[in-house]
């Protein structure tokens, strides 16, 4: 267990395209409250915010819209064409993601909720798997991946194509996770293993608080 008075933070994490919000659900349903790192990164970039205040300044004001929000669009231009841009963004990002994520599993404990998931994309990019105590990736081939995500982001194969060459290989997941899901089709197989695991690991928790 970590420090938070008894909590297991389970990160779920796997390539854009691959499937985790179909786990995310499984584990939700089996009980495990949910943060999703996705929303929290939307979060800290609200119009207003210290964030979104740094990002502009380093990339400048084309990154910000006309009602004084992110150009999610503009931004994405830039950095997923650039290694180095899109370090730098992470550099002043990751920050406020981790401090929010933290916040909510603080919240999650207090309300009595210990067993909780940590859907987050960049999961070790961000360092967030620091506070994990097991990690799953979700994978897919490359191919399925970038159909799914050209059909969920109405992007074109080029664009898709940049996102996923972005973000860390098959190889990196498999050597830094306790457990990998493969989702190269069935959905009810995927439910199922979904189900199993997170079974085993409530199994584990609570053998463990014992």
């Amino acid at each position: 267990m970590n420090s938070l008075h008894g909590v297991m933070v389970v990160g779920l994490t796997g390539q854009t395209g691959a499937g985790k919000s179909t786990v995310s659900r499984i584990f939700s349903e089996n009980g495990y409250a949910v943060i999703n790192a996705d929303l929290v990164a939307r979060t800290v970039v609200e119009k207003g915010s210290e964030c979104l205040a740094e990002i502009a300044d380093l990339f400048g004001s084309g990154v910000i819209d006309d009602n004084g929000c992110l150009n999610r669009k503009s931004l994405a231009s830039v950095v997923f064409n650039d290694k180095a841009k899109l370090e730098m963004l992470d550099t002043i990002i990751y920050p406020y993601i981790t401090g929010e994520i933290l916040r909510l599993i603080k919240m999650y404990s207090l309300s009595g909720k210990k067993l909780i998931l940590l859907d987050a994309p960049t999961l070790f990019e961000s360092r967030a798997d620091d506070f994990c105590e097991i990690i799953i990736s979700v994978l897919a081939d490359a191919d399925i991946r970038e159909k799914r995500i050209i059909s969920r982001d109405s992007l074109t194969p080029e664009q898709a194509q940049q996102r996923m060459g972005s973000q860390l290989d098959d190889e990196f997941y498999i050597s830094h996770s306790d457990y990998i899901i493969h989702n190269n089709g069935r959905l009810d197989h995927v439910n199922e293993i979904s189900k199993e695991l997170s079974d085993k690991i409530k199994d584990y928790y609570h053998t463990k608080a014992c």
